[in-house]
C-alpha cells in the first residue's frame, strides 16, 4: 500500500491533524487511476471505497471522514457523531476530537483552519464560485474564533498559469475588490488567467487571518501527484481531511 501523503507545513498545536492524500497508493483505473477518493466522478463504487478504507489504514484516521456533497457554494456544517451522510456544503468545523472533515478537489482549493489554541478546526472546498460567495469568510465565522487567533493553509490547486477563465469570472472579484485585479493576467482576446491561490490569501487577509501558510502547488501540472479535472476532463478527486485528537500526536 504505497498512499503518499502530503503534511501541512504550519505551526498548529499538537492536537490539530491533517493531510492531503495524492493520486498514488489505490486501486482505481484509467483516468481514476489510482487513489480516487471521489463517488460521483464515474468510477467503480468498490474501487472508491477500498481506496477510502485503505486511506482510513495509512493515515490512521480516528473515524471514517465526514464527507460532504460540495455545490461550490458557502453553506458550512459542523462534524457531529452520527451525521447524515454527504451533507450539502463546501465547509466544514470541528469542535469535537476524533471527527474527520474532508475536501474533495481537483483544482479547486482546499482550504484549512485551525484555533491558534487548538480547540477547533475546519476546511473550506474554494474554487472560484465558493471565493466569490464567500465560502472562506462563512468558514471562519462559523467556527467562533477571531480571525486573528485563526491559522490558515491553502491547500493543492490549479495554478495561475493554467487558470483560463473570461471576463465575467474576472469582474465578479474586481466589483467587489479592485485590488483583486492584481490577481488575473490578461490571455488571448477576452480571455483571463486566474490566480485563485492569491484571491484566496486576499480573501483570508481582509477577513482579519494574518497566518496564512500553504500554497505554491499546481494540480494541472503536477500529473504525477494530483488529479486535475481542468487537465483531464474525466477525472478523480483527491482529498483534504483535517481532525482534532485528544493529546498530541495521536
Amino acid at each position: 500500500m504505497n498512499i503518499r501523503l502530503i503534511h501541512p507545513d504550519w505551526p498548529v498545536p499538537g492536537t490539530v491533524h491533517a493531510l492531503v492524500t495524492t493520486r498514488t497508493g489505490g486501486v482505481s483505473r484509467g483516468s481514476f487511476e489510482s487513489l480516487n477518493l471521489g463517488d460521483h466522478v464515474g468510477d467503480d463504487p468498490r474501487a472508491v471505497r477500498e481506496n477510502r478504507e485503505r486511506l482510513a489504514v495509512a493515515a490512521e484516521l480516528p473515524s471514517q471522514p465526514l464527507w460532504l456533497d460540495q455545490r461550490h457554494g458557502s453553506q458550512v456544517v459542523r462534524a457531529v457523531d452520527n451525521a447524515p451522510d454527504r451533507p450539502v456544503a463546501d465547509g466544514v468545523v470541528i469542535h469535537d476530537p476524533g471527527l474527520v472533515g474532508a475536501i474533495l478537489t481537483a483544482d479547486c482549493l482546499s482550504v484549512l483552519f485551525a484555533a491558534d489554541d487548538g480547540r477547533v478546526v475546519a476546511a473550506a472546498h474554494a474554487g472560484w464560485r465558493g471565493l466569490a460567495d464567500g465560502i472562506l469568510e462563512a468558514t471562519l465565522q462559523s467556527m467562533s474564533v477571531p480571525p486573528r487567533g485563526v491559522l490558515s493553509w491553502i491547500g493543492p490547486g490549479i495554478g495561475r498559469r493554467a487558470f483560463e477563465i473570461g471576463p465575467e469570472v474576472r469582474q465578479r472579484f474586481v466589483d467587489t475588490d479592485p485590488g483583486a485585479e492584481n490577481c488575473f493576467d490578461r490571455g488571448q482576446q477576452d480571455r483571463w488567467f486566474g490566480d485563485l491561490e492569491g484571491l484566496a490569501r486576499r480573501r483570508l487577509s481582509q477577513a482579519g487571518v494574518a497566518a496564512i501558510f500553504g500554497g505554491g502547488f499546481c494540480t494541472h501540472t503536477d500529473r504525477d501527484r494530483f488529479f486535475s479535472h481542468r487537465r483531464d476532463g474525466c477525472s478523480g478527486r483527491f482529498a483534504t481531511l483535517i481532525w482534532l485528537s485528544g493529546s498530541p500526536g495521536r
